[in-house]
């Protein structure tokens, strides 16, 4: 078995300001990041889709105590943000100060971009990652 969508693509993309996903032929679930097998069916039978980006804040969370090489990023916040097209997907949120970060968030409408992040010594190099920005 391999992989429709690989990290590598999936990272590239999201550099290009594109978010992909792959949609299951089986039961029609959508997933992001990518993955061998549907999250709802367990299907392999799955293609590649291409994602607006834009979605809702449902919970998120301040990180003070950052993980290894992530030091100098500390305090941020992350979200957990539900797409338009269903799933979920978790990032960065930018442009709101991380003390600012109140309830008051939640519900609050999202676009997607994304940061390039230098790899460290659990990865094969650099990434691009999720960054959301508030849309109102």
């Amino acid at each position: 078995m391999e992989y429709k969508l690989t990290f590598k693509e999936y990272s590239q993309a999201l550099k290009e300001n594109r978010l992909l996903g792959l949609k299951c032929n089986q039961c029609q679930d959508i997933c992001v990041p990518p993955r061998m097998v549907c999250c709802k069916c367990l299907s392999p039978d799955m293609d590649i889709v291409e994602l607006c980006g834009r979605g809702t804040i449902q919970t998120f969370t301040t990180v003070f105590v950052p993980s290894e090489g992530r030091e100098d990023e500390a305090p941020y916040t992350i979200v957990l943000a539900e797409l338009e097209e269903g799933p979920w997907l978790m990032g960065n949120l930018a442009g709101v100060e991380p003390e600012k970060a109140t309830m008051e968030l939640i519900g609050r409408r999202l676009n997607l971009g994304n940061k390039v992040f230098p790899g460290d010594k659990y990865s094969a190099g650099e990434g691009a990652r999720p960054v959301f920005y508030l849309a109102d």
